[in-house]
């Protein structure tokens, strides 16, 4: 009777943990979301919300370390236990930089708002925000589910990510050469994009943890498809 306590308490302890999780990720999510339609809509006080919706998001992440090291010292778990506790903070922890992603992008609008538009970059920019959103709603049901499959599906998807951050690229290149006038907002939004292929990043780190949990080991390195370090990444004549 004694032991079949302990064990309730324990699943209490990981339920709620779970929780913060998916309270965490929910939040996360609506802050991709938002910042990219702040961006594209050119709205400030959205962008505000996003920077002010970041606290939150350390807060559980706070939070959810402290259950964990709790539960931790208190349960002595072990094996697939072990394993839920650990993939948790490390989830956690992925989370909380992609707010800090999502909080930077709505940074920089304050001061896109104030120079020129470029034609086509920020509908590119929430396209691919709007992918990695999705990747992170399955990210998250694939750990619920305990699905491999989703999570792998994840994986893979990222490799969409740094192809759009690798268009992108190259067009901000394009518009600077065309018309000096486009560098200081051309600059603002490479730094979006690359924090949008950094939180597609974090997500497959997220998937990578759902793959752990049920078999105990990490995928291998995945070769990035990020390719801006590289001639190949520059436009036609850039060179000349």
């Amino acid at each position: 009777m004694e032991n079949r306590h302990i064990v309730s308490a324990f699943d209490r302890d990981l339920e709620a943990i779970q929780a913060y999780i998916m309270k965490m990720g929910g939040l996360v999510e609506a802050s991709i979301t938002d910042a990219a339609t702040a961006l594209a809509a050119r709205d400030e006080e959205l962008a505000e919300a996003v920077r002010t919706r970041d606290s939150a998001i350390d807060e559980l992440e706070e939070r959810i370390n402290e259950e964990a090291a709790r539960v931790i010292a208190l349960r002595a778990p072990t094996a697939i236990d072990l394993r839920v506790i650990l993939s948790v903070m490390k989830m956690s922890s992925n989370l909380e930089r992609i707010g800090d992603l999502s909080k930077n992008m709505a940074k920089r609008t304050g001061v896109l708002v104030q120079l020129k538009t470029v034609n086509g970059t920020t509908s590119s920019l929430k396209r691919m925000a709007r992918e990695v959103e999705r990747m992170l709603k399955d990210a998250l049901d694939a750990y619920i589910q305990r699905d491999v499959a989703l999570a792998e599906d994840v994986l893979e998807r990222d490799a969409d990510i740094d192809q759009m951050y690798n268009a992108m690229f190259r067009n901000f290149l394009t518009h600077m050469m065309e018309d000096p006038r486009n560098i200081t907002a051309c600059m603002h939004l490479h730094f979006i994009a690359k924090n949008i292929e950094r939180m597609g990043d974090h997500v497959t780190a997220i998937a990578e943890q759902v793959i752990f949990l049920e078999s105990g080991e990490t995928p291998s390195d995945r070769q990035k498809k990020d390719l801006t370090s590289t001639e190949a990444a520059l436009p036609k004549g850039a060179l000349d």
